[in-house]
C-alpha cells in the first residue's frame, strides 16, 4: 500500500519579514483572495485601509451639516454679487431724484427710495462689495500676520515669546471702537484701505495667541519629538510637521471674526470715520436713515436687514467649521 504523500507547500511571506508554509491549495486561495478598493478586505475593513484624516472627516461631516450648507450659499451669493452686483441691480446707486425722497416701494424699485432718492434696493446689492471687500481682505491680514507672529512665539519660546506676549497685552488694552474714532478720525480717504489697515493693526493679538497656544501644543507631540531627534531642521519641522496640525485653530477663529470685521466697518461707518461719501456701503446708509426712521423705517430696514443677514451667515460657517474640526465634539 503506497504511502500518502504530503500535500506540495508553498511559502508565504509574513507582515513580519518571515516565511510560513502554507499548503499548496491554501497558497493558490490566498493568492485569488478578493481585495478591497483600498487594499484591504473585500469590505473595506482589512488591515491595510487607509485612515482618514482630519481634513477628510471635517469636509464629510460639513457636507452633512445643514447650517454649513445653509451658511455656503448664502456667502456664495454674496460673493457673486459683490463680484457682479450688475446681475440684479441695472441701476446707478449714485443716480438720485430729489422728486422721490423718502417714497415707499414703487414698480422696479422693490425697497424705495432714501432721504435723498436714490434707490435703496440698488445701493443695498452694491454695499455688498465694501462689506465683503473689508470682511475678507481684514481677515487674511489678521491670519496671516497672526499666525506667523504667534506660531513663531510658540515655537522658539524664550525672548522672542516674552516680548511678543507684552506687546499683544498692549494692544489688547486699547478698546476698539474707542481706538477708531482716534485713528481714522485723521484720515480723509473713502476707500476701504484705511479701514482694513485699523481692523488688522488691533485684530491680530488673537489669532496670534490662537496660534502660539497651538504651535505649542503641536510641537509637544511624539512626531515632532521624532523629527527633531532625526535632525529635522526647524524650517521643516514648522511646515512639515506643525503647521499642518495646529492650522485648525486659526481657521475657526477668523472664519467667526470675518462677521464681525464686516459689523465694525459698518459700526465705524455710522459713527462717521470708516467709510465716507460717496462710498456705497451699509453702515453709511444706516447712519443717514437712522433720523427718518418714524417717518420712512423702510429706509433702514433693508440695509440693516442685509446686514445682520451676512454677519450671522459668516457666524454661522464658523460655527459649522468649528463643530467640524474639533476632535472633541466628535
Amino acid at each position: 500500500m503506497p504511502e500518502p504523500q504530503e500535500p506540495e507547500r508553498a511559502m508565504a511571506a509574513t507582515g513580519m519579514g518571515g516565511a510560513m508554509d502554507l499548503a499548496a491549495s491554501e497558497a493558490t486561495s490566498l493568492e485569488k483572495a478578493p481585495v478591497g478598493p483600498d487594499g484591504g478586505g473585500p469590505d473595506g475593513s482589512g488591515p491595510t485601509a487607509p485612515a482618514r484624516s482630519l481634513w477628510s472627516d471635517a469636509w464629510r461631516d460639513l457636507r452633512r451639516n445643514p447650517i454649513f450648507i445653509v451658511s455656503g450659499l448664502i456667502i456664495l451669493f454674496l460673493v457673486v454679487i459683490s463680484l457682479w452686483p450688475s446681475l440684479i441691480a441695472s441701476r446707478n446707486p449714485l443716480d438720485c431724484d430729489l422728486a422721490n425722497a423718502q417714497k415707499g416701494s414703487a414698480p422696479g424699485h422693490p425697497f424705495g427710495f432714501n432721504e435723498q432718492g436714490c434707490d435703496v434696493y440698488t445701493r443695498v446689492v452694491y454695499g455688498t462689495r465694501v462689506s465683503v471687500t473689508v470682511g475678507v481682505c481684514a481677515t487674511l491680514g489678521v491670519a496671516v500676520i497672526g499666525s506667523v507672529l504667534g506660531g513663531l512665539a510658540g515655537f522658539f519660546g524664550g525672548a522672542w515669546d516674552a516680548v511678543l506676549s507684552r506687546i499683544t497685552d498692549i494692544f489688547f488694552a486699547i478698546p476698539v471702537v474707542l481706538g477708531g474714532l482716534v485713528l481714522l478720525s485723521v484720515v480723509t480717504s473713502s476707500t476701504v484701505w484705511p479701514v482694513v489697515g485699523f481692523m488688522v493693526l488691533l485684530g491680530w493679538p488673537q489669532i496670534s495667541r490662537i496660534a502660539r497656544g497651538s504651535v505649542i501644543t503641536a510641537k509637544q507631540n511624539d512626531y515632532v519629538q521624532a523629527a527633531r531627534a532625526l535632525g529635522a531642521s526647524n524650517s521643516r519641522m514648522l511646515l512639515r510637521h506643525i503647521t499642518p496640525n495646529a492650522v485648525a485653530p486659526v481657521i475657526v477663529v477668523a472664519t467667526i471674526a470675518l462677521g464681525t470685521y464686516i459689523a465694525l466697518e459698518a459700526t465705524l461707518s455710522y459713527l462717521g470715520v470708516g467709510l465716507k461719501p460717496p462710498t456705497v456701503s451699509w453702515g453709511i446708509d444706516i447712519s443717514a436713515a437712522s433720523q427718518y426712521i418714524r417717518n420712512a423705517p423702510h429706509m433702514l430696514l433693508w440695509p440693516a436687514g442685509a446686514l445682520a443677514i451676512t454677519v450671522l451667515a459668516f457666524i454661522m460657517l464658523g460655527d459649522a467649521v468649528r463643530d467640524a474640526l474639533d476632535p472633541k465634539l466628535r
